[in-house]
């Protein structure tokens, strides 16, 4: 991969940022901050974790899944002026359909956030029935609009990207069954108008030589466009002795056909290996669901959950995460 190789978007200056450690030998590291958000942020929920942020206003917006005390979760939204330090609301995120009506669920957990055009779009996992992708959108988080869900059930991992290709929107999901899934593979749906999906496409499997992935994937924060193609974080779970364990990579997808993988690491780029994320209420979880870029730095933060109990954040730099996908690249 050449440096001339770009994020195709704004300029970010403000993002959260730190420069990687001198000497420090990997492609991705941890902000120092580390958790950033902890146990009990909030009165009503015991655990932030697994949530999207995205730039706006000046400032960094957020929907959050905050696990109650009762154990089920619900959906939050959240505001920062550096994209560290959250100011989480205490009231969840009231729904509407598109009649106005109220619109209720028992549950609501692991947020993705998209601008598509001038609206802002939420997907998540639903319980309708059981595991499966809930939709909504919002003009000025303040009205939330909740939407068809696009895909039948069982799926999990929805992942919208941030513009139409070919004229079509374009959803990432990981079907899946009503438990913890002991399978997965990562597939893409084409929509005219966000509501009626098909021409499904098989993106990526588990397996593999890396360990790491062998039992499933899943699509991560919204893929980020690079002049080279669309750059995806994952997750990938093996499954060990010791119960499962999450940790993430990266694959580049062609930008006109996204079901292509270009290039994807064979081996992870973070792994449970700290405090907060070896130990909590689901012990060695990394699991991305975020990424704040800098188009004029090639700068990237990740959003991530550890543990299934604090919200962190890893750091990378495009140019020498091409570089190193190129160079330790493994598609199947």
């Amino acid at each position: 991969m050449k440096s001339e190789i770009k994020i195709v978007g704004n300029a970010l200056p403000h993002i959260p940022w730190e420069n990687k450690p001198t000497g420090y030998p990997y492609v991705m590291w941890r902000c120092s901050k580390n958790p950033i958000i902890g146990w009990n942020p909030i009165p009503c929920a015991a655990r932030i974790f697994n949530s999207a942020v995205l730039p706006y206003e000046d400032a960094f917006i957020g929907v959050f899944r905050a696990d109650y005390r009762n154990g089920r979760p619900q959906l939050h939204l959240g505001r920062s002026r550096d994209g560290i330090k959250w100011q989480i609301e205490h009231e969840k995120m009231a729904w509407q359909n598109e009649s106005g009506q109220p619109v209720g669920n028992s549950y609501a957990y692991d947020p993705r956030l998209v601008r598509i055009e001038e609206d802002f779009y939420i997907t998540w996992c639903d319980d309708f029935p059981g595991a499966s992708i809930g939709m909504g959108r919002t003009c000025d988080f303040k009205q939330f609009i909740k939407m068809e869900n696009p895909l039948m059930p069982f799926n999990r991992n929805g992942v919208l990207f941030p513009r139409k290709i070919n004229g079509l929107y374009v959803l990432l999901s990981r079907p899946s069954d009503s438990a913890h899934t002991p399978f997965g593979d990562i597939v893409l749906s084409y929509s005219p108008d966000l509501t009626y999906w098909g021409k499904h496409r098989l993106v990526m499997t588990r397996g593999g030589q890396g360990w790491w992935q062998g039992l499933k994937i899943g699509a991560g924060p919204t893929p980020i466009e690079t002049t080279a193609g669309w750059l995806l974080f994952y997750h990938g779970v093996s499954f060990t002795c010791n119960g499962y364990v999450y940790s993430f990579g990266a694959a580049l997808l062609d930008l006109d056909a996204p079901h292509k993988v270009l290039y994807r690491t064979r081996d992870y780029l973070l792994t449970p290996e700290k405090e907060y994320e070896v130990s909590g209420f689901v012990p060695n979880v990394c699991f991305p669901c975020a990424a704040l870029c800098d188009a004029a730095g090639g700068r990237i933060a990740v959003y991530y959950g550890a543990a299934d109990t604090y919200t962190a954040v890893a750091f990378c730099q495009l140019d020498e995460l091409l570089a190193y996908m190129k160079a330790n690249s493994e598609v199947f």
